[in-house]
């Protein structure tokens, strides 16, 4: 089968599509046909190891994962033998960050893991980008209790995680500030955001209001910036670790002073996280929203576009194109 491999750590050219054998799955698995995948923060991460700490989950010198790619939608091909919930055929979505794999033709799953079937009317491309920013958001929103009628501001709110937040956030019965830039200020509203603050025009760090949760979707504040932002007892939540690693330092200390604190949750993703995301999608509480496409033998300008920081969304990879 074809996939995007990487052999080292290093920037987007490490990528290179290659052939290499076609996964066989255990009793337990399923054989997933891949038709769209995406190219993600976490991707980028992984690949360029510029966090050290990531070395310790994916190899110290060299990738132990060389094939990229957390989530996925395709179909079914094969099953092994103790799989009872699936059948080839089966239209799927899933997720994966534990030993990636959908930058390829077939990927392999468990029969427990975080995967579904498709929910319906949406497209391979559609499904792809349902989890990966979606889980990251829904971890952080749970983390912080967050309740109906209470104040919530997203900084960074057009990412993959940011927009999948606002659009959470407002199921859950919260009210949304969302921080974006001037071209899409009319997204967020669309997406529930009851107000939208632009921060080419304005420091959203100066707004007179006060929340019960700064949620910074992209790691680009921090809990000083925001916390004259913060409820008495407000709570700061970022997706990065922050200058100097602060924020898991942070968080551990905050918390026993009483006041304003951060947290910072370990995501985790379950079956029952994704059939409820399938859920949301399918009575049109959630859609993640799309940016552009590529082709798998696109995915190092894939990568290189995601890296810049101003993708609205999700990055979408065709992966097969006879569907």
């Amino acid at each position: 089968m074809k996939a995007i491999v990487h052999t080292r750590y290093g920037p987007p050219e490490v990528l290179q599509l290659k052939e290499v054998p076609q996964p066989v799955p255990k009793d337990n698995e399923v054989l997933v046909k891949v038709y769209a995948t995406t190219v993600n923060r976490t991707d980028c991460g992984f690949r360029s190891a510029e966090y050290f700490i990531s070395r310790f989950f994916s190899g110290l010198f060299r990738p132990n994962n060389q094939i990229l790619g957390n989530e996925f939608a395709g179909e079914i091909e094969a099953i092994g033998k103790e799989v009872t919930t699936f059948k080839p055929g089966d239209k799927v979505f899933g997720y994966n960050d534990s030993t990636f794999g959908a930058h390829a033709e077939y990927v392999t799953m468990a029969e427990d893991a975080p995967i579904t079937t498709m929910p319906p009317s949406f497209s391979f491309e559609e499904a792809a980008p349902i989890t990966e920013g979606a889980h990251y958001a829904l971890c952080d929103i749970r983390a912080a209790n967050i309740k109906s009628g209470q104040k919530v501001l997203v900084n960074g709110a057009t990412g993959a995680i940011g927009s999948a937040a606002v659009q959470l956030l407002n199921y859950f019965g919260a009210q949304v500030t969302a921080v974006c830039n001037t071209k899409n200020v009319g997204l967020l509203k669309s997406l529930g955001a009851y107000q939208v603050i632009d921060y080419t025009v304005q420091d959203f760090t100066k707004m007179d209001a006060r929340f019960d949760l700064v949620f910074d979707a992209v790691g680009k504040s921090s809990f000083w910036k925001c916390r004259p932002l913060l409820k008495k007892k407000g709570i700061y939540i970022s997706t990065e670790l922050g200058f100097l690693s602060q924020n898991p330092f942070l968080a551990l200390i905050t918390p026993l002073l009483g006041g304003k604190k951060v947290l910072f949750p370990i995501p985790t993703i379950s079956r029952k996280d994704i059939e409820f995301l399938k859920e949301l999608v399918a009575t049109n509480k959630y859609k993640p929203v799309i940016d552009r496409s590529y082709t798998l033998e696109q995915i190092v300008e894939a990568t290189r576009y995601v890296e810049t920081g101003q993708k609205t969304g999700n990055v979408v990879i065709k992966v097969q194109h006879d569907h």
